[in-house]
């Protein structure tokens, strides 16, 4: 299949040229069903088993991440598990963080007492990990503007120093292949195509000495019998870090799961990049520079984010993003998609 052609086929159906995933996702056409049978078979009284869809999205993940299903965990967002992990680190250890990443990763960091938050560029990440660094938080991918961090160098220097790497992969998680992290967080809504209130946690094979702070009675090894009292035995693997699901959200979710493990992470990939390389060029030739990014799904334009509301008036959706033009192409758009927006801006 030509990769400038929709990979989603039928299964999604916008009513506007959608250019911000980065956003949100669209959610394919059976999720929607699912979510949609759930709620009228409560409204019914008819019981369906969503706990099993919990457990099958875990699984659809834990593929995408190359790791066991024991080693994720099913959350509602990324500033919880950052939170889990800041509460576990010891007083005085020492954070590295890029400036300007997303706030629920970098600011549950900054919220815990006695911790060392230390600052600096994206690209200085692997250069400024030193003696007594403990742990070196960061986006995948950045929200602002669709820069790829440099995990294997950050990995190595972080490894060098018997320091950690916490990974938010939720801009990459669905179009490029996961890295390997001591711990990958990602929210499910964006370009993993599925409902809001899903987030994911990955942690090694030891559980990384995270407290469970947040068990309820489904971090229970038998969550059935741990409904009442103290949950006396964690569960063995990364569950003991479940919340309470949105089961409604899981149900719809595994479309999306499914429709990526169908296409491959190599396909999406190669279909986003094509179409941002083309919106790249088109930018040129209007005399625009994007925010260089090389490789990324997401584009962003300094000083044209204002254009924002006039482009969504004309059913073209994108972002504003610190004052950034953000667009962000994944397998339901087009080339068609992409040269509907450069005529907007011209």
């Amino acid at each position: 299949m030509d990769t400038m052609e929709r990979l989603g086929g039928d299964a999604f159906a916008p009513q506007s040229t959608y250019l911000n995933t980065a956003s949100t996702g669209l959610i394919p056409a059976a999720g929607v069903a699912a979510m949609h049978e759930g709620v009228l078979a409560t409204a019914a009284g008819r019981p369906l088993d969503h706990f099993r869809d919990v457990e099958a999205a875990r699984a659809a993940f834990a593929r995408l991440a190359g790791v066991p299903a024991r080693q994720v965990a099913t959350g509602a967002s990324v500033a919880v598990y950052a939170g889990l992990i800041a509460a576990s680190l010891p007083e005085g250890a020492e954070v590295l963080v890029a400036e300007d990443d997303f706030s629920s990763l970098v600011n549950p960091f900054h919220g815990r007492p006695g911790l060392k938050v230390r600052t600096v560029a994206l690209e200085d990440l692997a250069d400024s990990v030193r003696p007594g660094t403990d742990l070196v938080a960061f986006s995948h991918v950045q929200s602002a503007d669709g820069r790829i961090a440099a995990v294997d160098a950050i990995r190595a220097a972080a490894d060098a120093h018997d320091a950690r790497i916490l990974v938010d992969a939720s801009q990459s998680a669905g179009w490029l292949p996961l890295p390997r992290a001591d711990f990958l967080v990602a929210v499910g809504f964006k370009w993993l195509m599925g409902p809001r209130g899903i987030a994911y946690l990955v942690v090694p094979e030891d559980l990384g000495g995270l407290t469970p702070l947040l068990a309820g009675w489904v971090a229970g090894e038998k969550p059935w019998d741990s409904c009442y009292g103290p949950v006396t035995e964690l569960a063995h693997s990364a569950r003991r870090f479940d919340i309470s699901p949105s089961l409604y959200s899981y149900a719809g979710s595994l479309a999306g799961l499914e429709l990526i493990e169908d296409l491959g992470i190599p396909a999406i990939q190669a279909h986003n990049a094509a179409l941002a390389d083309r919106f790249c060029a088109g930018l040129a030739a209007l005399g625009q520079a994007p925010v260089v990014a090389p490789g990324s799904a997401i584009v962003s334009v300094p000083g044209l984010g204002a254009r924002q509301p006039q482009l969504s008036a004309a059913g073209v959706e994108l972002s504003d993003r610190a004052g950034n033009l953000r667009a962000s192409f994944h397998l339901y758009n087009s080339h068609e998609d992409v040269d509907r927006l450069l005529e907007g801006l011209a």
